[in-house]
């Protein structure tokens, strides 16, 4: 690893620790992603963040994400995130299986190994948090268990 990916590592471990501190799986690389999603059984909710380093990740994103996520009666069996920048080929696979246009950061739900709910980045960037908090909770209301 050079000079530079060390560094950019090390800048983004707290945005990744925000999620995984908080019950999020990292899935880091190919494999593990595949792993991760091709195990879900058919009725359980997957909720995957796709983080990055932007503003919008910190400010909107990552707190909404985990905000739903910890307080919302209905949640999701699993939760998994992948960093953007990264985590590329991970980042990239992840994106295989939400098949929309490629977005950091965005967040999708999972029944089984269908797509529910897909948030991209233009539905957070500029947002309220609480418009962004209700939107996922509307999703988990609507499709976990």
């Amino acid at each position: 690893m050079n000079a530079y990916e060390q560094y950019m590592k090390e800048l983004a471990q707290p945005m990744r620790t925000e999620l995984t501190g908080q019950g999020f799986e990292s899935l880091e690389t190919t494999d593990a992603v595949k792993d991760y999603m091709d195990n879900a059984k058919h009725d359980e909710t997957t909720f995957i963040v796709v983080n990055s380093v932007c503003g919008c990740a910190a400010g909107l994103a990552r707190p909404a994400a985990v905000t739903v996520a910890q307080q919302n009666e209905k949640k999701p069996s699993r939760t998994a995130t992948v960093f953007a920048g990264q985590d590329k080929e991970a980042t990239e696979t992840m994106r295989e299986y939400i098949a929309q246009v490629p977005s950091s950061p965005s967040m999708a739900l999972f029944k089984g190994s269908e797509l529910k709910y897909f948030m991209p980045r233009e539905h957070i960037e500029g947002r309220d948090i609480q418009e962004i908090c209700m939107d996922i909770k509307d999703a988990f209301d609507e499709y976990c268990d």
